[in-house]
Formats: structure tokens, C-alpha cells, sequence
């Protein structure tokens, strides 16, 4: 019996909105902290540039998860914030849903990111 891990993100509601419009998600756990609190809601543009340094959504066996995308050597890796969690090596960019554009849960909060 496989449960998703704790900061794992939920899709899109299928039919929701178009599969490249921008949505909102709510980051849930501590791999991103301390820049995204358990919480966090976080804009995420599936059109969006993506480049080293990114914050990005990812879909990696079945499961959506946010880390930092880091580009090394003509590698790829998705770095949690967070030092209890592990850095996973990806092939390509092909696993990447979107890039976060913008966080935050008041206005006065909120932080862009591209």
C-alpha cells in the first residue's frame, strides 16, 4: 500500500482549465521551507521559461511534487530547500509541469519569481 508522500502535490482538476493555463496550488510539507511554508499557495505557468534556479512543478513516478530545478554539467536535478529530503536526478525536462511564477497566502506576502 503506497501513500503519497507528505509534500507531494495534487493536479488540476481534469476539465478545470486548460492543461497550459496558469493555476494555483497549495504546497503541502517541509521540503521546500524555509521559502515555502506547509501551505504556501504557489502560481504555477506551464508556459513559463524554465532555467537553472527555477522553482517548478514536476511529475516523477506518478506523483507531482515542487522542488528547485538545478542544471549542472548538462544534468538536470530537483533540489528540495529543505536538507532532510533528497536531490533527484531527472533526464530531461520532459517531467516538468511548471515553473512557479508567484507565492504567497496574503497580498502583502506574495513574491514573484520570474
Amino acid at each position: 500500500m503506497s501513500q503519497s508522500p507528505p509534500e507531494s502535490l495534487m493536479p488540476p482538476i481534469e476539465g478545470s482549465c486548460s492543461g497550459r493555463e496558469i493555476y494555483a496550488l497549495r504546497a503541502l510539507g517541509d521540503s521546500m521551507v524555509p521559502e515555502f511554508e506547509h501551505g504556501t499557495v504557489i502560481i504555477v505557468d506551464p508556459e513559463a521559461v524554465v532555467k537553472d534556479g527555477s522553482y517548478v512543478i514536476a511529475k516523477i513516478d506518478g506523483e507531482y511534487i515542487f522542488r528547485q530545478l538545478r542544471m549542472y554539467d548538462g544534468k538536470f536535478f530537483l533540489q528540495p530547500l529543505n536538507d532532510l529530503y533528497e536531490t533527484i536526478e531527472i533526464e530531461s525536462l520532459d517531467v516538468l509541469d511548471g515553473v512557479i511564477v508567484q507565492a504567497g497566502n496574503r497580498r502583502k506576502d506574495r513574491k514573484k519569481y520570474t
